[in-house]
């Protein structure tokens, strides 16, 4: 789990020791890596323990990403999170929304496909990092096909800080 730079309190109450430099981010980006069961460790109970200073990342995650992209979460992993994304159904209201669906769709399987041809490889074997991804870069397979090459800068601009 990423904690950002600006996740002042969630840093206060994680153990340091539990925080690791997130690869290819920018200095002040960490990660939270999960215990050997797949949960977060900072999971107590079935509760998390931090939960009023939680990252931002756990405040924004949304596991309707998993069924957008029409990928299936690591059921092995975290069975409540597949069990959860596997219910949602999406309404079309207009031609545009169905678009838009079938767009995300579309990247999460070439990113499925080419996902190794990338700089960023995590998204070929990651569902989540996948999903995530397609649905940032679906604008690209609105009107089209895009090359991996499109795909690939697109991606690095995507993970450019602000500023």
């Amino acid at each position: 789990m990423l904690v950002g730079p600006d996740d002042v309190a969630a840093r206060a109450a994680i153990p340091p020791a539990l925080l690791f430099p997130a690869p290819g981010r920018p200095k002040g980006y960490s990660l939270l890596p999960y215990d050997e069961r797949g949960h977060c460790p900072m999971l107590e109970a079935g509760r998390c323990s931090i939960y009023a200073a939680r990252p931002a990342t756990c405040r924004t995650y949304d596991c309707r990403v998993f069924a957008a992209a029409g990928e299936q979460p690591d059921g092995g992993r975290q069975p409540a999170i597949a069990t959860q994304a596997t219910r949602w159904r999406f309404d079309h209201p207009t031609e545009e929304d169905g678009a838009a669906h079938d767009a995300v769709r579309a990247a999460a399987r070439f990113l499925r496909d080419h996902g190794r041809e990338l700089p960023e490889a995590a998204v070929a074997d990651h569902p989540a990092a996948r999903a995530v991804a397609a649905v940032a870069l679906h604008d690209l397979f609105v009107s089209g096909s895009p090359t991996v090459g499109e795909v690939a800068v697109a991606l690095s601009e995507r993970r450019r800080p602000p500023g």
